[in-house]
């Protein structure tokens, strides 16, 4: 095992002249991870990764706007259904579990890679930073792990897993252009992966600051899956939530102000000034005003109540001049705004920022009912968000099926190149709400048990009994055998159970 600066390479690098000419193409690798490409001239070659520079920046930005995007309350409460809905807690088992019923390999080794992954939810602490991990990774739309590994006895596995701040890591991919003499084919050859971390990057720093090189096994990096446009940068699934919760911001903003303004009734003072020339026409106009206003204010830290009567504020009254001619001095009143109570501006750009967010607008209603029925009273909505949230799971458990590839070849219970044929007969089930998964089971079962009476007179007509109990009963070959040993048994030893009473 070689070390490489602060990380560990697992596996061995895949020599030049080891890469298979067929591989060559002029198409460049997919980058899903968002990495910042770096083009490596012939020859002698230097670089210069610059962290806070434009690239680097603006992706740091965009993590800063997806969290103060999520601090819109609207927005917090759509993030919490998705977390809640994805994470599910209980006090009897983990959030998560490893299936391996589809993996061909012996029990022994079965044995062996359960135990590991429950050392990797060990390291993460996985029952208790669940959720904060899910949630952390939604809004940035990606997450960082740095995987230590004592290196003078890495058979142990994994020493632990630390959490790196999202704004402080960027990984970086060295390419090289190269052209196939056969084909003359102008291709990218990737000369290395690696990562860049540097604790002190601050937003809008004008030089680049140095950092810590980590090789690629070393940090454990789990994206979105989405990106932008031109594909060259990972956005997360708040994007496209940015402009509304802006919008909605803004609406707000403005009905506060709105309100503010238009709300109070202000009176109207048109005062008699006759046949007095501009300035002393104004002269009068102060003086009445200086003599009837008055604007009491408190001063809540000391208690003091004094006359401030240098500032007249815009919810105040008017007061105008009138020449001679007119009906004299004259006091009206100017009502206020009378479509307060309309917020429907604001509620439609609501509704579009839970539909942004994959959520059902229904939830918006706080007297909105979670309803457990048949499949025909759940919302089209809720179906979506549920396939939603098993799409968010299968990206998230990236980060615990990475980390048990590195537990599993630093311990030797496999080899590099078995790990692709596992990774794909494993899969990590996520735990379901126990109350709302227990109810909708006794639903389907009650159904099942309906149907299945209703075909009672057809039994040894039409239809076996085998193909109530396959069919419309969903049970196995081996339900079947053993609950009809145990019906044997039930009615070999009935009549002692009848005389059998409980009492309560």
């Amino acid at each position: 095992m070689a070390v490489n600066l602060f990380g560990y390479e697992i596996s061995k690098r895949v020599s030049k002249e080891a890469l298979s000419k067929d591989a060559i193409s002029p198409i460049p690798k997919s980058n899903e991870e968002g990495a910042t490409t770096v083009t490596v001239g012939g020859g002698y070659y230097g670089q210069f990764i610059d962290l806070a520079g434009t690239d680097a920046l603006s992706d740091h930005a965009l993590i800063h706007k997806y969290r103060e995007a999520a601090l819109q309350p609207e927005c917090d409460s759509a993030i919490s259904d998705i977390v809640d809905g994805a994470i599910a807690s209980s006090e009897d088992s983990a959030p998560i579990s490893l299936g391996l019923k589809d993996l061909n390999q012996p029990d022994s080794v079965k044995k062996k890679i359960q135990t590991e992954f429950n050392n990797v939810l060990r390291l993460y602490r996985f029952n208790h930073n669940a959720a904060e991990y899910f949630r952390n990774w939604y809004i940035d739309g990606r997450s960082y792990f740095n995987v230590i590994i004592d290196d003078k006895n890495p058979q142990k596995g994994i020493a632990e897993i630390r959490p790196v701040e999202a704004t402080h890591i960027n990984k970086i991919r060295e390419v090289k252009n190269e052209i196939d003499p056969k084909t003359k084919v102008e291709y990218q050859n990737v000369v290395d992966e690696y990562y860049v971390y540097s604790p002190h990057f601050q937003a809008g720093a004008e030089e680049a600051v140095n950092g810590t090189k980590f090789s690629k096994d070393a940090i454990i990096h789990v994206t979105s899956g989405l990106g932008d446009s031109t594909k060259t940068r990972t956005i997360g699934h708040l994007h496209k939530a940015l402009k509304l919760v802006n919008q909605l911001r803004y609406m707000e903003d403005s009905l506060v102000v709105y309100r503010v303004s238009r709300a109070p009734e202000r009176r109207i003072f048109y005062i008699d000034v006759g046949n007095l020339p501009k300035g002393k026409a104004e002269e009068y106009v102060q003086q009445v005003v200086s003599r009837y206003r008055n604007k009491l204010v408190y001063d809540a830290s000391t208690g003091d109540i004094s006359d401030d009567r240098r500032h007249m504020s815009m919810l105040e009254d008017f007061y105008l001049p009138r020449r001679e001619g007119g009906r004299g001095t004259e006091i009206t009143t100017l009502g206020g705004g009378e479509n307060l109570g309309q917020i429907e501006d604001v509620v439609f750009f609501q509704r579009k920022l839970y539909r942004a967010l994959n959520v059902p607008v229904a939830r918006l209603e706080q007297e909105a009912q979670f309803t457990v029925g048949r499949a025909s009273e759940v919302s089209r909505e809720e179906v979506k968000l549920q396939k939603f949230i098993d799409r968010l799971r299968k990206k998230f458990s990236f980060m615990i099926i990475d980390a048990l590839r590195i537990q599993l070849i630093l311990k030797g219970i496999i080899t590099e190149s078995d790990w692709p044929n596992i990774e794909e007969r494993i899969n990590v089930d996520f735990l379901e709400d126990n109350y709302f998964a227990e109810m909708k089971e006794f639903e389907i079962l009650r159904d099942r048990l309906e149907m299945a009476q209703m075909l009672e007179d057809l039994v040894g007509k039409y239809i076996s009994n085998k193909y109530v109990r396959q069919v419309i009963l969903r049970q196995t070959d081996e339900e079947i055998e053993k609950l009809d040993k145990e019906i044997e048994e039930e009615a070999e030893s009935g009549g002692d159970e009848e005389d059998d009473d409980l009492d309560f």
